[in-house]
Formats: structure tokens, sequence, C-alpha cells
């Protein structure tokens, strides 16, 4: 298959990438080996829309924290996409911690954070009254936000496919050469691609991709970092992200609230071999827990609903590569996007997007569409509003989540998306059904039968997440044919 412009990778980064090419002419492909956009780290991360004062001034990772940040607010907005900007505290707990906190403040200056500045003890625990009273002082950063980074990737990719790019999942790369033709031809598991203009997006497959490009060899280490998530509390025992002081391994184990009410317990940082390895481990969580009392004295495993883990692609120089790939024509990438990656990416690919546009003699769209404004969620609409979706369709009369407020008729709307959920976890991800505290015992088989009708499958055909993780193995009606 021939396309113009290809990108290896769904996830936030590749998808705010993918946004910003497709407001220019040639046709635009992305591939991803997952079965839906942001199957990598976009799924798995702790959501915060970092203030920007953690990076060393001068890389790539503060410019562009501190730029993408900006953008948040206003693209949120533009996607109607959750966002939230409660602020965040640095914790310290020594003299030590103290001199770490005021290095922090520094380094914000430097990148051009706003109003950041140190707290002492009363004004901590007057703003966070759940706060370890042991705390000696805080860092404090106004201008630190929380989205929800898989339903902004979905944003993204929606926005993309709606100007023409199109969205080829459960395709892998094995191979990319450039050949005599000029071209790049990337082999997959779903057959070959030829392009004129390559984009390296992998996320964690990020330095494979490049090194198969070029002899200037990037390593990427695989970091895992797993969460409690926590019921939803009311009142939320705190409001803004609670951090702690930052080490070697990355942000340290944070207390967060969630735009979506829930309370989020992590990450830990343990290199790994297997950069598909997503499993959580007792050694793991129990680290997370320990760390998580040193904020909060009182963190309970009783209002878990569901652990996790995410893998961040670590480059092992320690900052994000962008650009042009070294020694290969037309190709570029996006190499050791971690943490602050979610944060970054608008401003990201609005950088790539403007120098592959540059290079390539890129044309812009005259037909250029905005994008479609995602509607309030039913959970979220008042008693009015409720009355005024029913009345205009009766499947939100239709209660398929009763945990999280979720609607057939919003369940219908994720499916029939541009770039639209085929899965349990597409709905649930896309939706929130499935992701309350009975964690889909009770929609589950609802959700499998929509998914059945609209995607025209047999319900035998339907999988949780992609692959072979199919929810049922055949028939009752068969199973007693068999046994005759």
């Amino acid at each position: 298959m021939y396309t113009d412009k290809l990108i290896i990778g769904a996830g936030v980064t590749g998808c705010a990438l993918a946004r910003v090419l497709s407001r220019y002419e040639g046709s635009l492909t992305v591939i991803d080996r997952g079965g839906d956009v942001a199957e990598g780290a976009s799924k798995a991360n702790s959501g915060i829309v970092h203030a920007g004062f953690d990076a060393h001034p001068g890389t790539l990772k503060a410019k562009l924290n501190v730029e993408g940040a900006r953008m948040y607010p206003a693209l949120s907005e533009e996607l109607g996409v959750s966002y939230g900007r409660p602020g965040a505290l640095v914790l310290g707990f020594t003299e030590e911690d103290r001199c770490t906190l005021e290095t922090l403040l520094e380094q914000g200056k430097a990148n051009g954070v706003p109003d950041l500045c140190i707290l002492e003890r009363d004004q901590v625990l007057a703003m966070e009254p759940n706060t370890n009273p042991e705390v000696l002082c805080a860092l404090f950063a106004p201008t630190s936000g929380l989205t929800s980074p898989y339903e902004m990737t979905f944003a993204l990719a929606d926005h993309a496919a709606l100007n023409g790019a199109e969205f080829h999942l459960n395709t892998e790369v094995t191979g990319v050469k450039r050949e005599d033709d000029g071209l790049w031809h990337v082999a997959t598991t779903q057959g070959e691609y030829t392009c004129k203009v390559l984009v390296n997006c992998a996320g964690v497959g990020s330095a494979k991709i490049h090194n198969m490009m070029s002899e200037d060899k990037l390593t990427i280490i695989d970091r895992r970092g797993q969460y409690y998530l926590m019921d939803r509390m009311s009142p939320l025992p705190f409001h803004m992200t609670m951090f702690q002081c930052p080490t070697k391994m990355g942000k340290g184990v944070l207390v967060s609230p969630t735009v979506h009410g829930n309370l989020l317990l992590g990450p830990s940082a343990e290199d790994i071999p297997d950069e598909l390895d997503t499993r959580t481990t007792a050694d793991g969580l129990a680290f997370v827990l320990q760390k998580s009392r040193l904020t909060w004295p009182g963190a309970s495993t009783r209002g878990t609903i569901t652990n996790f883990s995410g893998i961040r692609a670590h480059e092992a120089k320690g900052d994000f590569v962008i650009g042009a790939v070294k020694g290969a024509v037309n190709a570029y990438e996006t190499v050791g996007i971690e943490s602050p990656g979610l944060s970054a990416a608008p401003a990201i690919a609005e950088m790539l997007g403007a120098e592959i546009a540059e290079e390539q003699h890129l044309t812009k769209k005259a037909d250029y569409k905005p994008a479609h404004k995602l509607p309030r969620p039913f959970y979220a609409m008042t008693t009015q509003e409720r009355a005024e979706a029913v009345k205009k369709d009766p499947l939100y009369g239709r209660m398929v989540c009763r945990c999280e407020v979720v609607t057939e008729a919003e369940i219908r709307a994720a499916i029939r998306r541009p770039v639209g959920a085929t899965t349990i976890d597409g709905v649930k991800r896309r939706t929130r059904a499935g992701m309350g505290r009975c964690q889909g015992g009770f929609c589950s088989p609802r959700v499998a039968e929509i998914l059945s009708e609209e995607l025209h499958v047999p319900m035998t055909s339907i999988t949780k997440c992609g692959g072979c993780s199919y929810l049922l193995t055949g028939t009752i009606h068969d199973a007693i044919k068999e046994d005759d």
C-alpha cells in the first residue's frame, strides 16, 4: 500500500502529529501494533499536565513541556476533552528535600513556569489538611493540570481521521528500509507499506525503528510504573496533585485526583527487559502503597477498584529525540517520549509538523475541517439536559453502565466515531462504561451485544482488548450439538 506520509505509532504523540499533518494535502496513514489507538503508555499514565519545573533548562523536555502545557486549556476546549487545573504540591520532609525544592523552583523559573513558590508546613496543611503533618515545606505549582490521556488521544485521532488520515491497527512493523525508488518500504504483519515521508512515533519501540533507519544508534530503557486506582470519594482527600521529591528514576510516587473524581496512587519505577510486560506485582504495589503513605498516612487499599501499569520509553541519554533521522532521507522521529510526554505532545506535534511541512513543501488544505467537539457525557448533564437528550434520542434513556452512568446512546456513538471502538476496552475508555466499582461485571455483556450489532460480527468475535482476548468461546446451541 502506498501513502504519502506514514506515521508509525498511534499514541498521543503520533495522533497529535497526525492531526497537524492532516492540515496538508496528500495521503496520510497511521499504523500501530495495538488493536486501538492509545494502547501503550497513552492509556496507562497519571494524566498530569505537568507545569514544567522538573525538566532541566535547555532540554527539549523543558521547552516542549511548558509550551504544551500552555496549549492544553484551549485544545481541550476545542476537542471537548476533560481538563482541570487544580495545581500541584511537591512535598519536602527534610532540609535536604528543601534544597531539592529550591533547585526545582529555580529550574521552573528558568523554564518559564509562572507563579511557582515555596510554602511552609502550615501553609501546606491549610491547603491540603490530609497531608502528612511531618511535611516541612512544599513547592507550589498552581499551573499543574489534569487530563484524560486516552480521551485526548482518541479526540486527536478523530480530528485527524475527519481530515482524511487513515488508521490501520493490529499492524506491527517488522522491517524498515529505503529502496532505490526513493521510497520507504515498511514491512508489517499486514503487508508492506510504501511512503515518501516516514515518521517514527513508536513509543517503547521507537529506538528499534530508529536503528533500522540510522547508523547512529539509540537505546530505549523500558521503565514500568504500577498504580492503584481508587474509587470515587466524597469529598476527595486531596484536590491537588501531591508529588514527593523526584529521584533519578522519575518524578516519584504521587497521590492525585483524576479528572473523573477518582484518586490515583503511583507510579513505581522499575527497569524491565520486556517492553510489553505490563503486569502488576505484589512488590511493586507494596512499594507504591508504602511511598503513598509518606504523603497520605491514611492511604488504604480498601478503596481500590483496579491496579494497572504502563511502560515509559526512557531514552538512555535522558532527553526527547525529535526531528529528522540522522542519515535517513525523508525520515523523522519522536524517540524517548516519556514523562512529560503527555504534557508536551501538542507542542511536539506543532514543532515536528512544521518542520516536515517546510522541508517537504507541503500545501495546506483549503477544506480543512474543524474538530467535532465531543458532547457532554450523560453523567455530567443537568436533569434538564438529560431530559432533552432522551427526547432527541430515546437510547439515552437506556442505562448500560450503572456505576458510571453511561447510556446505550453513548456506547453506540463511541463505536461510530471516526476512529471508533471495536473492543470492550475501547468502549470503556471512550465512555467509561466498565470503569466503575464493578469493573464491567454488570455492563460488559450488554456492551458486547452492542459491539456485535454495530460491527456486524458474531458475539464470539468480540474481544476485551483485541488479539485473542475473546469473551465467548461458542454458543450453548453449538455445545449441545457437539455433545450429541
